[in-house]
C-alpha cells in the first residue's frame, strides 16, 4: 500500500487475512502489502485473542476425611457435578485443564 495505514485498518487487513484461506505471503502480495507488517499485524491479533480468552474460575471446594482404604486415589468433583477420580502424584495441571473443560 502506498499510503499510511492506520491501526484499525491493519485489525480489518489481519482479520481478513485469517478469514481469507491464503498464505501470508499470496495475501501481503495480492493486497499489496509489506508480509513483515502484515505478519506483526496477525501475531498482534492473534495473541490479544489469547489475552481475551476467558479467565479462569476458581470453585469451592470441601475437604473431607480420608478414606478408611489403603487407596491412593483423589476425586474431584466439578461444580456440574462431574466427578474426576485420579491417582495421587498426577500432574495437578492436567487435572485443572481436565476439571476446566469439564466446566465448559
Amino acid at each position: 500500500m502506498s499510503k499510511q495505514v492506520e491501526k484499525p485498518e491493519w485489525a480489518r487487513i489481519a482479520e481478513a487475512f485469517e478469514a481469507s484461506g491464503q498464505t501470508q505471503r499470496e495475501f501481503a502480495l495480492a493486497r499489496g502489502v509489506r508480509l513483515s507488517t502484515l505478519q506483526s499485524w496477525v501475531y498482534r491479533r492473534r495473541r490479544a485473542a489469547t489475552a481475551r480468552a476467558e479467565p479462569v474460575r476458581l470453585l469451592p471446594v470441601q475437604v473431607a476425611t480420608a478414606p478408611e482404604t489403603s487407596e491412593s486415589v483423589l476425586e474431584v468433583v466439578a461444580a456440574s457435578g462431574a466427578r474426576v477420580r485420579f491417582a495421587v502424584g498426577t500432574d495437578v495441571a492436567y487435572v485443572a485443564r481436565l476439571v476446566a473443560a469439564l466446566g465448559r
